[in-house]
């Protein structure tokens, strides 16, 4: 049975804070931060957003975009790392405002930056067996950095859902592999407001090393190379290690330029690959072939072989924002609203 993308939607909150306005702040060199992370502005929650928000409006994006009954729906899977609750489910609330029927599945998933990629692997699994019709996948998050950190400069906030099925799919899932194993580049503990992480450790052997390997392995299974490829997404904690990594595997920036958002965004976290994937989707024409790989701290990658079908004609893609609408609808903040919206000032006396 085939299995792929039915329709997808994305969101992105309006506000932006740029790195020189954080620099300012903590006296340091915004614009070498800038031009280190290849990030010039990264997008930040209102204090009314937060996963459960944008999972729910991407979703509705989503939906608006075909015919399918949300009743049909039979899986609903969140994958995040900002969950707004440590013990309740995001899916559910998501189900309830898309008006799915109860007679659902739903979880939240979490492995770092790559739950949303892991979320769509169950969907298939559970549309290929045929226990269900449809599956919703969300990667999203509003992701958080210390006040200071090298994190506060890229961690930001988005996501996208998509509907995976086996009728009408407008984006054929071919193939996906994963490649996982204990690499600690990034924990944050139970309780704790923000995340720890390894520096450059980060870079090799994490981030590399897992997408590398994911990548070479789906490759060698489909038996493959760049060149094969219309578009290529990898996951994106910055500008500058999917450029590097794409070289390395000898994708062009062409191949990538579509779905690299991180130096307008930042680093959306779950939601990176998920919305470098609906940018593509945005724009992608009957043939086309995408290749994508995601990655997780901790760690792990998955990796996906898709093609896109004629079936995306019949999409009703102006029904819903376009990801580079989304991105150009901006405002910037100045960092003492950015702080007041991510609860960084907290009161006297607030709860934790």
């Amino acid at each position: 049975m085939d299995v792929g993308i039915v329709s997808y939607g994305a969101y992105l909150p309006r506000y932006r804070i740029a790195p020189q306005e954080i620099g300012r702040v903590w006296g340091t060199d915004g614009d070498a931060m800038s031009r280190n992370l290849l990030i010039f502005s990264k997008s930040v929650p209102s204090p009314d957003e937060d996963v459960i928000t944008i999972s729910i409006e991407a979703a509705r994006a989503m939906l608006r975009r075909c015919d399918v009954d949300p009743c049909d729906i039979g899986a609903i899977y969140v994958g995040s790392e900002s969950h707004p609750y440590a013990v309740k489910p995001t899916g559910t609330v998501v189900a309830e405002a898309i008006e799915a029927s109860p007679n659902l599945t739903s979880a939240d998933f979490e492995f770092a930056c790559k739950a949303g990629t892991a979320a769509i692997q169950a969907c298939m699994g559970l549309v290929g067996s045929g226990m269900i019709r449809y599956g919703v996948a969300i990667g999203a998050d509003t992701s958080q950095g210390a006040p200071g950190d090298a994190l506060e400069y890229s961690a930001s906030a988005g996501g996208a859902a998509f509907l995976i099925g086996s009728e009408k799919i407008i984006a054929r899932i071919e193939r996906t592999c994963s490649f996982t194993t204990d690499t600690p580049d990034f924990w944050r503990r139970e309780g704790q407001c923000y995340p720890s992480h390894g520096g450059r450790f980060t870079g090799e052997p994490a981030y590399f090393k897992h997408v590398m390997a994911a990548a070479k392995n789906l490759m060698d299974k489909m038996g493959t190379k760049p060149a094969d490829y219309n578009y290529v997404v990898f996951h994106q904690p910055n500008g500058k290690f999917p450029v590097r990594v794409a070289k390395q595997l000898g994708f062009t920036e062409q191949q990538l330029e579509v779905g690299l958002l991180t130096p307008f965004i930042g680093n959306t976290y779950s939601g990176a690959v998920p919305l470098g994937l609906a940018s593509v989707l945005d724009v992608a024409k009957p043939g086309e072939r995408i290749f994508a790989v995601a990655y997780g701290s901790g760690a792990g990658s998955d990796a996906f072989d898709i093609t896109v079908t004629d079936e995306i004609e019949n999409l009703k893609r102006g029904a819903a924002p376009t990801v580079k609408e989304l991105v150009e609808n901006k405002k910037f903040l100045d960092y003492a609203t950015y702080a007041k919206y991510r609860g960084k000032i907290r009161m006297k006396g607030a709860a934790e």
